[in-house]
């Protein structure tokens, strides 16, 4: 790279930063919203696990265990990957944290969303192991080379792309997690609740980020439009170097949780609320990135027909569930 190219994108990053600290006082408002609706819950609510367990906690442990017994594999799958998608949030923690200073109401909004967020990996987990779900040494295991391997996107280097992104993971995860919920709500309704409480954090998170970048666009629309462009065709979710991650990402499409449909939706959803088809007073290069947006939907679909159209029947296996065979369509 060039140093003037470098100088380039170091000032852009600056300038963009400067916008995001221009939001401070809209921040504080946003967060103190969102502290008014919340409702903060932690595992023990859901699993007791205290030194003086009364009898009857225990016996739900037990109850717990049997029902489990019937969970499907491809139902086992999805709780795996949405349990260690979420223990990777060291990742974002350093990705939201790297532009937003550390005496702010973004520095507050952070550390308060990674205390919320922290609570989803840890009660999967608890979950996973009280129910004896998985092989626990083998999640524990890709839990590690998740973390160890890092998530590095080159988008967390533009601070306008760190908010389209997060719109769009916290709404893709609220589906994943609400999906898995309805999936397998009917044989184990404890999973379907601890679910349901993840995915309603998520959509609070979603609405955060949301307004976020509806306010980047109001203050800056054609670099804006120009970052969302980028990041709105396609996002990799966070897990994307898990091992096994695509094949279990295939087995969650399968089962009607998450997939290409439901990222068109989220993008669709996007588009309307930030009101990108009528944005004004743009310049060429950002009309060029509206008009490109605004085609996307039509695109997504496409894309989605088309891999439902190549699906055939297939069998999966993973070493997380003791290399059981199971096929879907």
């Amino acid at each position: 790279m060039s140093l003037a190219l470098e100088n380039k994108e170091v000032y852009e990053t600056e300038s963009k930063s400067e916008v995001l600290q221009a939001l401070e006082g809209k921040v504080k408002l946003w967060m103190e919203s969102h502290l008014n609706k919340r409702k903060l819950w932690f595992s023990s609510d859901y699993l007791p696990a205290n030194e003086k367990n009364s009898e009857d906690d225990e016996y739900k442990v037990l109850k717990l265990r049997e029902r489990v017994k019937g969970i499907k594999d491809s139902a086992r799958v999805a709780i795996g990957l949405n349990l260690i998608t979420e223990e990777g949030l060291p990742h974002f923690h350093r990705i939201i944290a790297k532009y937003l200073g550390d005496d702010s109401f973004w520095s507050k909004w952070n550390y308060m969303w990674t205390a919320e967020e922290d609570r989803h990996g840890g009660v999967l987990r608890d979950y996973a192991r009280d129910a004896r779900l998985f092989n626990f040494s083998r999640l524990e295991q890709m839990q590690y080379v998740y973390n160890e391997k890092g998530f590095d996107p080159d988008w967390d280097k533009d601070p306008y792309k760190v908010f389209v992104y997060t719109t769009l993971q916290e709404r893709a995860t609220q589906f994943s997690h609400k999906n898995t919920g309805s999936y397998i709500g009917k044989e184990e309704p404890l999973i379907n609740g601890i679910l349901g409480s993840i995915a309603a954090d998520e959509a609070k998170h979603f609405i955060f980020y949301r307004n976020v970048f509806k306010e980047i666009l109001h203050l800056d629309p054609n670099r804006a439009l120009q970052s969302a462009v980028s990041i709105l065709p396609a996002i990799d979710m966070p897990g994307i170097k898990m091992p096994n991650f695509r094949e279990m990402a295939d087995v969650i499409r399968r089962a009607g949780i998450y997939g290409p449909f439901d990222y068109k939706k989220i993008v669709e959803e996007a588009i309307e609320f930030w009101n990108i088809g009528v944005l004004e007073g743009l310049n060429e290069i950002g009309r060029a990135a509206q008009d490109k947006i605004m085609a996307l939907p039509k695109r997504l679909e496409k894309v989605a027909e088309y891999i439902e159209k190549r699906t055939e029947k297939k069998s999966f296996s993973f070493d997380l569930i003791y290399d059981r065979v199971f096929a879907m369509e």
